[in-house]
């Protein structure tokens, strides 16, 4: 049985009633200075990106908008029907050489061969298994 801990402080009391009071940290008030400035601030820093300031450009681009992540389309892939899951994975990677494929996608289907040979060599061992006890089974 364990014992329930009883602690002096009620929720929502603090531990520390005589610390330092709510927003009167460092960056709270860095944050507070400079609150009214930021539209003008940022105008400033468009203007630079548009007259030419890579440095501008790019903190606006990394700070301001969120990164643009690729979207990858689907694609028909034909894979050979027969033959070694290594001649499938041949088949993903010259897809993805020849830009039919994105590589993110080459490396899922590459993934996806790995885990069905998986699969295909535990099947082939349950297989080889059961015939094992099948031979060797005493009347």
């Amino acid at each position: 049985m364990t014992e329930k801990k009883i602690s002096r402080w009620k929720p929502g009391q603090t531990g520390n009633p005589k610390g330092r009071p709510p927003g009167q940290s460092e960056i709270t008030r860095l944050r507070a200075a400079l609150a009214g400035d930021v539209p003008e601030i940022l105008a400033g820093l468009v203007m630079a990106a548009k007259g030419g300031d890579v440095q501008a450009a790019r903190l606006i681009l990394e700070r301001i908008l969120p990164p643009v992540k690729a979207i990858e389309q689907a694609v028909e892939l034909q894979l050979p029907a027969e033959g070694t899951l290594t001649a499938k994975a041949s088949a993903v990677l010259s897809a993805a050489a020849a830009g039919d494929l994105a590589p993110g996608q080459a490396a899922q289907l590459i993934a996806a061969l790995g885990t069905l040979a998986k699969i295909h060599e535990v099947d082939e061992l349950a297989a080889r298994i059961t015939a094992l006890e099948a031979t060797h089974a005493k009347p």
